[in-house]
């Protein structure tokens, strides 16, 4: 593929609101999960909750649009000064060529549980005040988004559970690529629910303690929530050096179980090998991967198996879910954003929490951060049913 720049990116998660608060986070080894006290569960787990979220107040004209998931994308918007960006992205390139790809996996279902217990006691009717297409539907975020910019361009959600918003990078380089677009704003954003959080535990996937991806001891996911986005546009004649560039996308779908990994990771391989075809690169020129590594049995083993397979047990990886617990449709773009800034800090992201690795997967795994001198890094996320995307970031030299 063609290289894209990311003009401008950020990244909201339980580690604190944009790049600062994730940079330190990363640097300190530091985690921002804690014990599971979110609305009216009763589960034992840590999560990774946001904080702030519940204090966002949406714009008057688009209160249409209010519950969890949206107020999470306003906040996750406004840091850094990235909505700005965007603004002025469209000032260069006009409302109808900016285009908006978000992935999600639950968007705003919260808004639906919370209308079902003010259901009409005798017709069972919900409130009149729920309106489903701007807060649980899937597409609510990528509207809203439209609506907060006033955009008049393509606007896509994708939801394919953990991949989704590595998906949407995928998606906007094909729509840069046939010049319906200039501009793409890319991202993800989930938000915590009892759907997920009930989800996850009635499959015996949730942990009691914090997450510990690759230990020989993992014992499940640590969920999360989170908004990351980015600003991805043509490279300029010369780019500056330090430019952070998307190089390659590789997608696949084994489509092996609805909720279990190929055990030889063969649809994780088969997306790695993709993307490295995509950016033109070899596996020797990676210098660090960035693991889907969700800390469950099952998806480390077969995604360890992928990786030693194709890059052997050379190149730096870890998985930083530890740090932020797993995102689900928000991991592939908060992910990204930490390869950007694992490349543009010299910075290779250890695992918090991950304390004795499992000597059965025979990887080079970070346990601690440490700095390095990076050119080319690999972000992986897996979903449910076999839906896999690997991307690949470079630096400009």
């Amino acid at each position: 593929m063609t290289p894209l720049h990311l003009s401008s990116y950020t990244a909201t998660t339980c580690l604190g609101p944009g790049l600062a608060a994730t940079l330190a986070g990363l640097r300190d080894g530091r985690s921002g999960l804690q014990r599971c006290t979110f609305e009216t569960v009763e589960l034992d787990t840590w999560i990774g909750e946001v904080a702030g979220v519940d204090a966002q107040v949406l714009p008057p004209a688009l209160k249409h649009y209010d519950c969890r998931n949206n107020r999470l994308v306003q906040l996750g918007l406004e840091a850094d000064g990235f909505a700005d960006t965007v603004r002025a992205a469209i000032a260069r390139h006009g409302k109808k060529r900016v285009g908006i790809f978000l992935g999600t996996s639950t968007a705003g279902i919260l808004q639906t549980e919370l209308a079902y217990r003010r259901r009409d006691p005798a017709s069972g009717a919900l409130p009149d005040d729920f309106i489903y297409r701007t807060t649980h539907n899937s597409f609510s975020l990528a509207e809203f988004a439209r609506d907060y910019f006033g955009l008049e361009g393509p606007a896509m959600a994708v939801s394919t559970a953990c991949s989704s918003s590595a998906k949407v990078f995928a998606a906007a380089a094909r729509q840069l690529a046939l010049g319906s677009i200039d501009a793409a704003l890319v991202g993800g954003v989930d938000s915590l629910c009892l759907t997920t959080l009930y989800g996850f535990a009635s499959l015996q996937l949730t942990s009691s303690q914090p997450c510990r991806p690759y230990d020989a001891e993992r014992d499940g996911i640590s969920v999360g929530e989170g908004a990351a986005f980015a600003l991805l546009e043509r490279l300029p004649a010369e780019p500056a050096s330090g430019s952070i560039l998307l190089l390659g996308a590789g997608e696949s779908s084994d489509a092996y179980h609805m909720s279990s990994p190929h055990p030889e990771g063969l649809g994780a391989r088969l997306a790695m090998e993709a993307a490295l075809r995509s950016a033109g690169l070899t596996a020797g020129q990676i210098d660090y991967i960035n693991l889907h590594g969700t800390a469950t049995p099952a998806n480390d083993a077969a995604e360890g198996k992928a990786v030693s397979t194709l890059f052997g047990q050379s190149v730096p990886c870890s998985s930083t879910k530890g740090a932020t617990g797993h995102t689900l449709g928000a991991a592939g773009a908060v992910e990204a954003v930490i390869c950007a800034l694992a490349l543009g800090h010299g910075l290779l992201p250890g695992s918090p929490q991950t304390r004795q690795l499992d000597p059965a997967i025979g990887l080079d795994y970070l346990l601690s951060s440490r700095p390095a001198t990076l050119r080319h890094a690999l972000s992986n996320s897996f979903g449910f049913g076999g839906s896999n995307c690997s991307l690949i970031f470079g630096v400009a030299p």
